[in-house]
């Protein structure tokens, strides 16, 4: 029986494409010295500044700040590790997040269900905490956590863990929903069942197997939760 769900944040409560073209095309223009520069950079995390569009595999999409930040430093002299990210993080809080489907009244439906609602997202903790009360729906998660809180990123499978135990939960009990394989593999990697949705950048031919079921969006998991339920 299912008991716990986990979410991804980016990609998975909201739609990736919408809510992270924005901030890329800001955080490019405000540290690169002209046009030229933005564009250098923004070909090397994989994204179109003409296009708004992110490359399949643009590092943007599973990675953390961290992790991006470290490709764009060698177009920055001058800038360290730590204000770069801390810039990439207060953009990022201010990102306006495109819900994948109406958020409060499908989190409230989970819960009514009896179910702890995670997550655990590769962002830092203070903007994803920031996206959840942009949007009023702080208070239907049990755990949030974030690459930073102390648990390690995605693929490791630390804050699936981490929410598991603080819930009290077997972690064959949980499912893991996401829509890239860092997820998937996180999912896995902590014994948990694994659902991808396509709100993201991969297509369902990459996600198929990692994932027990592929969905369009989030908005199938009750149905497919209350289908295990009955078998």
């Amino acid at each position: 029986m299912i008991r716990g769900i986990i979410f991804d944040k980016d990609g998975t409560l909201f739609d990736f494409r919408q809510s992270w073209g924005g901030w890329a095309a800001r955080l490019l223009r405000e540290i690169a010295a002209d046009e030229a520069q933005a564009r250098r950079m923004g070909q090397a995390i994989g994204y179109d500044l003409d296009t708004n569009a992110f490359a399949s595999d643009s590092p943007v999409i599973a990675g953390t700040p961290d992790e991006v930040a470290e490709i764009l430093l060698p177009y920055l002299p001058g800038v360290s590790h730590g204000v770069l990210v801390t810039e990439m993080n207060r953009l990022a809080a201010r990102a306006e997040m495109a819900q994948a489907v109406p958020l409060t009244p499908l989190l409230t439906a989970l819960r009514d269900r009896g179910l702890k609602i995670g997550l655990a997202t590769n962002d830092a903790e203070g903007p994803a905490r920031a996206h959840l009360a942009a949007h009023g729906i702080t208070e239907l998660f049990d755990f949030v956590a974030g690459f930073d809180s102390g648990h390690g990123g995605k693929p490791e499978p630390g804050m699936l863990l981490a929410f598991a135990k603080a819930m009290g939960l077997e972690p064959a009990s949980v499912v893991m929903v996401g829509d890239s394989a860092h997820d998937l593999i996180a999912g896995r990697a902590a014994g948990m069942r694994t659902a991808a949705v396509l709100t993201g950048i991969a297509v369902a031919e990459e996600l198929v197997g990692y994932a027990d079921i592929v969905l369009p969006d989030i908005g199938g998991l009750g149905g497919w939760i209350d289908g295990l339920a009955a078998a």
